[in-house]
């Protein structure tokens, strides 16, 4: 799969994780895994890279005597999800064309 295709699909994955509450790095990794394996150091670049982008907000808050990190979907985050949701119909479209040979056998 094309680099920047799978960064776009694992952006909007974790943006989906973080939708509907606040959560942190562990909790996102342990809620993506029944669909994807994602590396604790790919998910922090990937937080920190949607956090300069306006998408997410960071508050640290004090858990078991540590700071924990929280994150916060943004409504900049929650249109780049329903972005990525007219794309795919159009995705689709064209794997569709792409495998129509196939499905024509």
């Amino acid at each position: 799969m094309d680099g920047q295709m799978k960064r776009g699909l694992l952006d909007v994955c974790v943006l989906a994780a973080i939708k509907n509450e606040d959560s942190y790095g562990y909790r996102i990794i342990k809620d993506m895994k029944p669909y994807l394996e994602l590396s604790e150091s790919t998910l922090y670049t990937i937080l920190k890279r949607l956090e300069l982008a306006g998408m997410l907000t960071v508050r640290s808050a004090e858990h078991g005597g540590r700071l924990r990190k929280y994150y916060r979907i943004t409504p900049a985050g929650l249109a780049r999800i329903a972005e990525f949701q007219e794309d795919w119909k159009e995705i689709v479209s064209i794997y569709r064309f792409v495998t129509r040979e196939e499905q024509d056998e």
